[in-house]
């Protein structure tokens, strides 16, 4: 499994957001998933099975197909709710 944390750049923010998914990933005792972070232009569908964006991006990425759109991309309780969602559904946990 692939996830992916996308912004505008590929640089700070989606670094920053990568790094924090793998702290609730390594929480909620999920191992099998890797992270990477990209800017949108270079962002394919093929890179990752979710993709995890801000708000502000959200109406862009819907061609990458599973987006999750973080209202708030430093809120830990939102991003730790929506990883666990995720790994529920894609049964991880």
């Amino acid at each position: 499994m692939r996830f992916a944390a996308v912004c505008g750049s590929g640089l700070g923010s989606s670094f920053m957001v990568e790094m924090n998914i793998n702290t609730v990933l390594q929480k909620l005792g999920v191992s099998d998933v890797e992270v990477a972070h990209y800017d949108m232009g270079s962002a394919t569908p093929d890179l990752a099975d979710v993709f995890f964006v801000a708000s502000d991006l959200g109406d862009s990425a819907g061609h990458l197909g599973e987006v999750v759109v973080l209202d708030s991309i430093i809120d830990m309780d939102e991003l730790t709710q929506k990883v666990q969602e995720v790994c529920v559904s894609k049964g991880l946990l």
